[in-house]
């Protein structure tokens, strides 16, 4: 199993950019694929975008495409989600999750990664 912390968040203001980072540990990463969830006041959580370790496959969320932007250091074990022109409604708690995973990430699969380990929450506000 994968342990995974996840940080880099804070209070910006819209259109400004963060980087959250997640470390993880624990277990060959190369059959698995990180994703990152975020969870705001009152809304459903979603998958904000994923990327297969091995292969480095990307999804994005419509809602970020264009804006953030999934990465891995497979060397350092890190994943890293660079988030740009941020918007108030991008307010959440980001977490890092990952878990096996194999096939196409899209829309309808990548939701199946939820079943795997998470990291602890980093706080994203952005001010209008």
């Amino acid at each position: 199993q994968v342990q995974l912390q996840a940080s880099g968040g804070g209070l910006v203001q819209a259109g400004d950019s963060l980087r959250l980072s997640c470390t993880l540990s624990g277990d060959s990463l190369g059959s698995y694929a990180v994703a990152w969830f975020r969870q705001a006041p009152g809304k459903d959580r979603e998958v904000v975008s994923a990327i297969t370790w091995y292969s480095g496959i990307t999804y994005y969320a419509d809602s970020v495409k264009g804006r953030f932007d999934i990465s891995t250091d497979n060397a350092k074990n890190m994943a890293y989600l660079q988030m740009n022109n941020l918007l108030p409604d991008d307010t959440a708690v980001y977490y890092c999750v990952a878990d096996h995973f194999r096939g196409p990430l899209r829309a309808a699969t990548v939701g199946s990664l939820a079943s795997g380990s998470w990291g602890q929450g980093t706080l994203v506000t952005v001010s209008s």
